[in-house]
Protein backbone atom coordinates (compact mmCIF):
# COMPACT_ATOMS: atom_id res chain seq x y z
CA UNK A 1 0.00 0.00 0.00
CA UNK A 2 2.91 2.35 0.68
CA UNK A 3 4.08 1.98 -2.91
CA UNK A 4 0.68 2.94 -4.32
CA UNK A 5 0.87 6.33 -2.59
CA UNK A 6 4.19 6.95 -4.36
CA UNK A 7 2.97 5.74 -7.75
CA UNK A 8 -0.31 7.68 -7.90
CA UNK A 9 1.29 11.17 -7.90
CA UNK A 10 3.77 10.08 -10.56
CA UNK A 11 0.97 8.61 -12.66
CA UNK A 12 -1.06 11.81 -12.35
CA UNK A 13 1.97 13.87 -13.35
CA UNK A 14 2.55 11.66 -16.41
CA UNK A 15 -1.10 11.97 -17.48
CA UNK A 16 -0.99 15.76 -17.05
CA UNK A 17 2.15 15.98 -19.16
CA UNK A 18 0.57 13.88 -21.91
CA UNK A 19 -2.65 15.88 -21.94
CA UNK A 20 -0.82 19.22 -22.05
CA UNK A 21 0.87 18.09 -25.27
CA UNK A 22 -2.53 17.70 -26.97
CA UNK A 23 -3.70 21.31 -27.21
CA UNK A 24 -6.08 22.26 -30.00
CA UNK A 25 -7.77 25.63 -30.45
CA UNK A 26 -10.09 26.57 -33.31
CA UNK A 27 -11.99 29.86 -33.31
CA UNK A 28 -13.48 32.38 -35.71
CA UNK A 29 -15.21 35.72 -35.54
CA UNK A 30 -17.41 37.61 -37.99
CA UNK A 31 -18.08 41.36 -37.91
CA UNK A 32 -21.74 42.29 -37.37
CA UNK A 33 -23.72 42.76 -40.57
CA UNK A 34 -21.26 40.83 -42.77
CA UNK A 35 -22.54 38.04 -45.01
CA UNK A 36 -19.62 36.02 -46.36
CA UNK A 37 -21.72 34.34 -49.05
CA UNK A 38 -21.62 37.69 -50.87
CA UNK A 39 -17.80 37.78 -50.78
CA UNK A 40 -16.65 35.91 -53.89
CA UNK A 41 -13.31 37.31 -55.07
CA UNK A 42 -10.23 37.26 -52.82
CA UNK A 43 -6.60 38.32 -52.98
CA UNK A 44 -4.21 36.68 -50.51
CA UNK A 45 -1.37 39.03 -49.58
CA UNK A 46 1.98 37.23 -49.35
CA UNK A 47 3.60 37.58 -45.92
CA UNK A 48 7.24 38.51 -46.70
CA UNK A 49 8.70 36.14 -44.10
CA UNK A 50 6.54 33.21 -45.29
CA UNK A 51 8.89 30.51 -46.62
CA UNK A 52 6.21 27.79 -46.78
CA UNK A 53 3.82 29.09 -49.45
CA UNK A 54 0.90 29.56 -47.07
CA UNK A 55 -0.49 32.32 -49.31
CA UNK A 56 -0.73 29.83 -52.18
CA UNK A 57 -2.36 27.22 -49.91
CA UNK A 58 -5.01 29.73 -48.79
CA UNK A 59 -5.77 30.80 -52.38
CA UNK A 60 -5.98 27.18 -53.54
CA UNK A 61 -8.38 26.27 -50.72
CA UNK A 62 -10.60 29.30 -51.42
CA UNK A 63 -10.77 28.25 -55.09
CA UNK A 64 -11.71 24.69 -54.06
CA UNK A 65 -14.46 26.21 -51.90
CA UNK A 66 -16.01 27.81 -55.00
CA UNK A 67 -14.56 31.29 -54.55
CA UNK A 68 -12.10 33.06 -56.85
CA UNK A 69 -8.73 33.70 -55.26
CA UNK A 70 -5.30 34.84 -56.37
CA UNK A 71 -2.21 35.66 -54.33
CA UNK A 72 0.88 37.83 -54.44
CA UNK A 73 2.58 40.89 -53.01
CA UNK A 74 0.60 43.65 -51.34
CA UNK A 75 1.39 45.98 -54.22
CA UNK A 76 -0.46 43.67 -56.63
CA UNK A 77 -3.97 43.79 -55.11
CA UNK A 78 -6.51 43.84 -58.00
CA UNK A 79 -9.04 46.69 -57.90
CA UNK A 80 -12.04 44.36 -58.21
CA UNK A 81 -11.54 42.04 -55.19
CA UNK A 82 -14.24 41.70 -52.56
CA UNK A 83 -11.76 40.93 -49.77
CA UNK A 84 -8.06 40.97 -49.02
CA UNK A 85 -6.78 37.98 -47.07
CA UNK A 86 -3.94 38.37 -44.59
CA UNK A 87 -2.44 35.68 -42.39
CA UNK A 88 0.18 34.90 -39.79
CA UNK A 89 1.73 31.45 -39.49
CA UNK A 90 3.88 30.20 -36.62
CA UNK A 91 6.14 27.16 -36.90
CA UNK A 92 7.83 25.01 -34.27
CA UNK A 93 10.46 22.31 -34.24
CA UNK A 94 9.66 18.86 -32.80
CA UNK A 95 11.73 16.29 -34.71
CA UNK A 96 10.50 18.14 -37.85
CA UNK A 97 9.18 21.63 -38.47
CA UNK A 98 5.40 21.90 -38.21
CA UNK A 99 2.83 24.68 -38.25
CA UNK A 100 1.66 25.19 -34.68
CA UNK A 101 -0.57 28.20 -35.32
CA UNK A 102 -2.40 29.89 -38.19
CA UNK A 103 -4.39 33.12 -38.12
CA UNK A 104 -6.34 34.29 -41.18
CA UNK A 105 -8.14 37.61 -41.62
CA UNK A 106 -10.57 38.63 -44.36
CA UNK A 107 -10.39 42.40 -44.84
CA UNK A 108 -12.29 45.11 -46.70
CA UNK A 109 -10.13 46.06 -49.70
CA UNK A 110 -10.23 49.85 -49.27
CA UNK A 111 -9.94 50.17 -45.48
CA UNK A 112 -8.26 46.85 -44.64
CA UNK A 113 -10.59 46.52 -41.65
CA UNK A 114 -11.05 42.86 -40.69
CA UNK A 115 -14.52 41.53 -41.48
CA UNK A 116 -13.80 37.94 -40.44
CA UNK A 117 -11.00 36.15 -38.60
CA UNK A 118 -10.05 32.56 -37.92
CA UNK A 119 -7.46 30.94 -35.70
CA UNK A 120 -6.10 27.43 -35.25
CA UNK A 121 -3.42 26.23 -32.87
CA UNK A 122 -2.28 22.62 -32.68
CA UNK A 123 0.60 21.34 -30.61
CA UNK A 124 2.90 18.61 -31.84
CA UNK A 125 0.86 15.58 -30.78
CA UNK A 126 -2.25 16.82 -32.63
CA UNK A 127 -0.51 18.55 -35.53
CA UNK A 128 -1.99 18.75 -39.01
CA UNK A 129 -0.32 19.45 -42.32
CA UNK A 130 -0.31 23.09 -43.54
CA UNK A 131 -3.04 22.39 -46.16
CA UNK A 132 -5.21 20.80 -43.44
CA UNK A 133 -4.65 23.78 -41.11
CA UNK A 134 -5.66 26.19 -43.89
CA UNK A 135 -8.77 24.13 -44.67
CA UNK A 136 -9.69 23.94 -40.98
CA UNK A 137 -9.43 27.71 -40.44
CA UNK A 138 -11.27 28.67 -43.64
CA UNK A 139 -14.07 26.18 -42.92
CA UNK A 140 -14.40 27.67 -39.44
CA UNK A 141 -14.57 31.22 -40.86
CA UNK A 142 -17.14 30.40 -43.52
CA UNK A 143 -19.39 28.36 -41.23
CA UNK A 144 -20.01 31.54 -39.23
CA UNK A 145 -20.90 33.67 -42.23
Amino acid sequence: MKHIHRVVPLLLLAVAALISGCVTQLTSDLSPGITLSEVKKFYVVHLPQDEHGVDRLIAERLNLMGRTATYGDKSGVPADVDAIVTYQDKWMWDITMYMIELNIQLRKPKTEIAIATGHSMRTSLVRKSPPEMVEEVLNEIFKTG
